[in-house]
């Protein structure tokens, strides 16, 4: 179809430039963007117009009857996304229902699950403490030895 490269927008460019006038051109480019956006938007319209005449006429459901007549394989994977589509979209976690048993469940592991962190958590603070307390040790060891030295 019409296609512009970049050295075709120069050449257009610098012919608008020297016929219209840099005093001109701003107010030339603007009302061009104008059109062109009308022109787009007329295009659109038009596009979704005719689509929406294909989805009345039943054209979508045709193809899909092509389709599945001549990729019976394609067809049967399409069903099963479709499928899954569906059930994802009943298992809405907003719809959780807490006093099932699979609420009851994940109440039980969260529970449990805290009591780890906790557990971890004393655990870890345990360690740090020894571990502070035997580097302090060493310290008050090595103090004591440079007092004992500069004592002799």
């Amino acid at each position: 179809m019409f296609d512009l490269g970049w050295t075709e927008l120069l050449v257009i460019g610098i012919v608008a430039l020297i016929v219209v006038g840099p005093k001109d051109l701003p107010v030339l480019f603007r009302n061009v963007g104008r059109w062109m956006g009308k022109a787009r938007g007329m295009a659109r319209e038009f596009s979704n117009a005719m689509n929406e005449a294909a989805d009345e006429a039943g054209v979508k459901d045709i193809k899909k009857g092509l389709n599945a007549a001549t990729n019976p394989v394609g067809s049967a994977v399409s069903s099963v996304n479709e499928a899954a589509r569906d059930v994802a979209k009943s298992l809405d976690p907003t719809k959780f229902d807490p006093d099932s048993e699979t609420g009851k469940l994940a109440a039980e592991r969260a529970e449990q699950a805290k009591k780890i962190q906790a557990s971890t958590a004393r655990a870890a603070a345990e360690r740090k403490a020894k571990e502070a307390a035997e580097a302090l040790a060493k310290a008050e060891e090595a103090e004591a030895a440079l007092n004992s030295e500069s004592k002799s």
